[in-house]
């Protein structure tokens, strides 16, 4: 396979578009100021000296060769038909300026192709083949190069092809730097994200909880100005506030209203500080009051308030109001970016919820509801029939501690992860064991694993759909066997669940078992979920990532032995 090159610009079709239109009309307008067809053998030498740029314009040698012909040929024509073109009455030199357009076509492809210093090169060549020639050529018994019209022309067509070419050199560093600096997503993720880690850190409590901030910023304030109630409020959409933490004896019913008529809804909207002798509460406080209501601005976004309220008049004169507003300026920065981290963490979570959600309502809650009504059948026979009771609520028990079994299990699930130290393999095998003891399946394992790691969120997501085949097969497949193996060799991995089961007949991935849900995990990562009978009995769940190495080698030995 030949090296790969730097990838050019499709300038074949336009250069040779370029030379075709600019030939024909040099012609034409040498034509008209000699009146002489033999001239137009010029025009005959230009094309042939374009050639090899036509058809080989990748050459690294004939590409440039051919572009210099142009200038060295366009340069003696452009002096000889000066020289002629004084017999039909245009005099001075001026004739020069019928083939000089052409020098706009090399001096143009050199651009496109982002080969500037070639450019200029060729004007360099240009400029002294038209001196030479100019300084050879007589004219009316002196030579050419003392006619000013001649210079003149030949300057104006040199100047215009420079300028051409230094637009050209512009525009390219204008789109290389609007290139380099546009942003990329996802680096300028990684990057703000790996700030929001550092930050988080060293944050007061290594958090980026809002209420763990907002109660270390009460605690902050509580140092510097008399509090005997405090607390911070933030928006929660709709017109109200939401008390993210507060301090206190008592717990205070805050004013939350943005539209009612007091001093947090006057400090909202004015984003200045405000203080009051009543207080916050809806319940109101008897006896003298002294309040403060400073707004939390980030910039020009008011993200939250704290209420600090004393049992005393006059408790914040301008210079408490000063060193509260000293601590809260930082503050509000900090709290925006825990509420923006917990934003984003909620859209990360939102999904999983919305899994949890589905399971809690087709398992364990159809479950309850079934334990309800066993338990309404119980107490209508409770006194009919106390021995058909007493067989019922033993169900009752039974089912009950089915629920709770499954629960544990459910949990169990949910604290499961992958272990940075023992790896993708470690973390299935025990789920296994454990879900598999609990079935009361007996659990056959063959682990595979390389000391190279797949990546972190890669193995969180093969461990979910092994645990989602696992527990399908212990709660619907009603067998007496599990083999599970897992082969990791990164970026390979298979993860394969078999029972001995009834199967699964005929059930699509989105109509049973949660299919569905192992079906969309895999294809967040890339990977290849097949579902298929197990012989004689059973249903195999098997989930593939990449290719295997191994079969990948025996492939590429196989076909050497085939050549």
């Amino acid at each position: 396979m030949p090296p790969s090159t730097p990838t050019q610009p499709p300038t074949q079709p336009l250069a040779a578009a370029a030379r075709l239109v600019l030939l024909v009309l040099v012609a034409a307008l040498t034509l008209f100021a000699t009146r002489d067809v033999a001239q137009l053998w010029w025009i005959a030498l230009l094309a042939v000296a374009a050639l090899p740029a036509v058809l080989a314009p990748q050459h690294r040698l004939l590409g440039p060769l051919s572009r210099f012909a142009e200038v060295v040929v366009l340069g003696l024509a452009a002096s000889q038909i000066a020289a002629d073109t004084h017999l039909t009455g245009v005099t001075g030199g001026l004739g020069a300026s019928a083939v000089l357009p052409y020098l706009a076509v090399p001096v143009t492809v050199t651009a496109l192709r982002r080969r500037f210093s070639e450019g200029a090169a060729l004007l360099a060549v240009a400029a002294a083949t038209l001196l030479i020639s100019a300084a050879l050529t007589d004219v009316d018994g002196g030579r050419q190069l003392g006619q000013l019209g001649y210079l003149a022309v030949c300057a104006q067509w040199l100047i215009l092809a420079g300028l051409g070419l230094y637009t050209a050199v512009t525009l390219q560093r204008v789109m290389r730097v609007r290139g380099e600096s546009k942003p990329q997503p996802y680096a300028e993720a990684t990057r703000l994200l790996t700030q929001l880690r550092t930050v988080a850190r060293q944050l007061p409590g290594a958090t980026l909880d809002p209420g763990g901030i907002s109660e270390h910023l009460l605690e902050e304030l509580r140092m510097v100005a008399k509090t005997d109630r405090g607390a911070v409020l933030s928006a929660s959409g709709g017109g109200r506030l939401v008390v993210l933490a507060q301090i206190g004896v008592d717990r205070v019913d805050w004013e939350t209203t943005l539209d009612a008529d007091s001093a947090i809804a006057d400090a909202w909207a004015s984003q200045q500080a405000q203080t009051s002798s009543r207080s916050q509460a809806r319940s109101r406080q008897s006896g003298e009051v002294s309040a403060l209501i400073v707004p939390l601005v980030a910039g020009v976004r008011t993200v939250g308030l704290v209420v600090l309220e004393a049992d005393a008049g006059q408790a914040y004169p301008p210079p408490v109001v000063s060193r509260v507003t000293a601590l809260t300026g930082p503050a509000a920065l900090r709290l925006e970016a825990a509420l923006l981290f917990d934003e984003v963490r909620s859209l990360a979570t939102n999904e999983e919820r919305q899994r949890l959600a589905r399971e809690i309502h087709d398992g364990v809650a159809q479950e309850l509801v079934m334990v309800g009504y066993g338990i309404d059948n119980a107490l209508a026979y409770v006194d009919e029939d106390p021995k058909e009771t007493a067989e019922a609520l033993r169900t009752l028990r039974q089912e009950v501690t089915r629920v709770i079994t499954e629960l544990r299990l459910s949990l169990f699930e949910l604290r499961s992860e992958v272990d940075r130290h023992g790896g993708l393999a470690a973390a299935i095998a025990e789920y296994a064991r454990t879900v598999g003891a609990s079935g009361g399946l007996r659990v056959h394992l063959s682990l595979d694993e390389s000391t190279a790691r797949l990546p972190a969120a890669t193995e969180a997501e093969l461990l979910r759909i092994a645990q989602e085949a696992v527990t399908n097969a212990r709660k619907h497949a009603g067998a007496s066997n599990l083999w599970v193996t897992c082969e990791v060799d990164p970026p390979y991995a298979q993860i394969e669940v078999s029972d001995d089961g009834h199967g699964i007949g005929d059930q699509r991935p989105e109509g049973h078992y949660g299919l569905a849900i192992m079906a969309e995990r895999a294809e967040r990562i890339r990977g290849r979920l097949e579902i298929r009978p197990r012989q004689p009995s059973g249903t195999t769940v098997a989930v593939v990532l990449g290719s295997s190495p191994r079969r990948d080698k025996v492939r590429g030995s196989a076909a050497a032995e085939g050549e």
